[in-house]
């Protein structure tokens, strides 16, 4: 740990600035010290405006002196996923396509993270397209884990993770379809969350009406999570989706008594999904912590056997209204698991949407009688331990072979499914000291409510408080 500002939290980073015990200046200086420090060895930040962001961090310090009301993220240092747009910044979703692409506006979550007082520094690592949960590109190479710079860090917001671990910064906006949220979480020691739809909408977006895909946030604590919802949630009139919450719900108490909580805990999602042993054993520990904390745990699972068919079904069509054209225009330069997917979408038939679209009917009502009998649905968040960073995508799972680069990533694809909110938090580390998360989901709109279980979790253990040995 660096001992310096950039290990305070962002509610207390932001905190510190109000009352003048740090300025934005500074808290800037140490962001970009932490940056030149580790980052060498992590490849997380591989965008930096360090002129404008001092022009952004002496406007907040005589913000700050003019004694006006001041933003809930103010001052605070941000570099942003490189698949979301921001104004004036080199923004190239890691693809060579794109590599000298500046956009003229800010996607929704910048914007919202600009108006509540970030100062955005510049932009981390993804990879193209933000497609597989490793991240590694063709114009920046390879993120790699702060825990273990031979590992990967995950993705699609691997490069977020990594900063976040590496305490770069406190707190970054994300992204999740197939787990690009919750998978680098876990891989990184801290804690990913995958919004209902709505609560953080996507916007501008080609498919007002895409449900799969998610907008979300990274940080270090529970906390910074629900301080920065309550700073970028809220609707959009570009998205029909109907809000859930208000976005002050974010600001309510995150301590509840988990007494009675009733949660369903599946290793193997009722699918038999192959898990990694070491994983598996480092979160059937964890369960007695709940227990300890006055809830129940069962073994039990929603009936998921639809998931698969929706999420790949949802998932190719997706791909093709994204990246279609840019296929045929620029097919021989985009990475194979990118082509295939679109091509996936290429494929799809009217009975393929009709039948997906009946699964996912039938999967909504299995998980609803779920919720009837449990409170919270407990799995792995990732299947294996960060793994060679070398690799594209592990190939095989507890000795099963993985058929696509999806495959590995099902843990949390089949909860992507679901339409459900789901967080990854922190649940210790494996005998060789590489992070495991739990993945805790609940049903939609119930955002809050699992905000809070992820605390009362994250208060009786304090895994994330283990900071890497950069």
């Amino acid at each position: 740990m660096t001992g310096g500002p950039m290990d305070l939290s962002a509610t207390a980073l932001t905190s510190a600035i109000r009352r003048r015990d740090i300025s934005a200046r500074e808290a800037l200086e140490a962001h970009f010290a932490r940056i030149d420090a580790v980052n060498a060895r992590i490849n997380a930040v591989v965008t930096q405006d360090r002129d404008g962001a001092q022009r952004l961090a002496a406007a907040a310090d005589e913000l700050t002196a003019s004694g006006a009301l001041l933003p809930p993220l103010h001052g605070l240092p941000m570099t942003h996923k490189d698949t979301n747009n921001t104004k004036g910044m080199r923004t190239t979703q890691g693809s060579v396509i794109f590599k000298d692409h500046v956009p003229t506006f800010d996607d929704l979550v910048i914007g919202r993270l600009k108006t509540a007082g970030v100062v955005t520094t510049g932009k981390t690592n993804v990879p193209e397209f933000a497609a597989g949960s490793h991240t590694f590109n063709e114009i920046f190479g390879t993120t790699t884990n702060p825990y273990d710079t031979t590992v990967s860090a995950g993705g699609s917001s691997g490069g977020a993770a990594a900063a976040i671990a590496s305490r770069i910064q406190p707190l970054s906006d994300g992204s999740d379809m197939g787990g690009s949220l919750r998978i680098p979480a876990s891989f990184c020691n801290i804690v990913g969350f995958r919004p209902s739809v709505g609560v953080l909408p996507m916007a501008p977006t080609r498919n007002a009406w895409a449900w799969l895909g998610r907008t979300g946030l990274m940080a270090r604590d529970v906390e910074d999570i629900a301080l920065g919802m309550s700073a970028v949630a809220g609707a959009h009139p570009e998205v029909p989706y109907p809000y859930p919450l208000g976005s002050k719900r974010f600001s309510d108490p995150l301590q509840r008594d988990l007494t009675g909580l009733r949660i369903g805990w599946s290793p193997d999602f009722g699918l038999g999904v192959p898990v990694e042993k070491e994983v598996r054993r480092v979160l059937e520990s964890q369960l007695q912590v709940f227990v300890e904390l006055g809830a129940t745990v069962e073994e039990a699972a929603p009936d998921l056997r639809d998931a698969d068919q929706v999420f790949g079904t949802t998932r190719a069509f997706d791909f093709l209204l994204a990246y279609g054209i840019l296929l045929e225009k620029h097919g021989d330069v985009i990475k194979p698991e990118v082509r295939w997917n679109v091509e996936q979408g290429k494929a799809l038939t009217g009975r393929d949407l009709v039948d997906a679209a009946l699964a996912r009917t039938r999967l909504a009502g299995r998980v609803a009688g779920f919720f009837k009998r449990f409170d919270v649905f407990v799995t792995p968040a990732a299947q294996v331990l960060p793994f060679d960073a070398t690799l594209r995508y592990p190939t095989s799972v507890e000795g099963i072979e993985c058929e696509t680069y999806l495959d590995w990533m099902r843990s949390a694809c089949l909860i992507s499914a679901t339409g459900l909110p789901a967080v990854s938090v922190p649940a210790g580390f494996s005998t060789t000291g590489l992070p495991v998360g739990l993945q805790l989901t609940m049903p939609h709109g119930m955002d809050v409510d699992l905000l809070q279980v992820a605390y009362g979790f994250e208060k009786a253990t304090g895994y994330a408080k283990q900071a890497p040995t950069l």
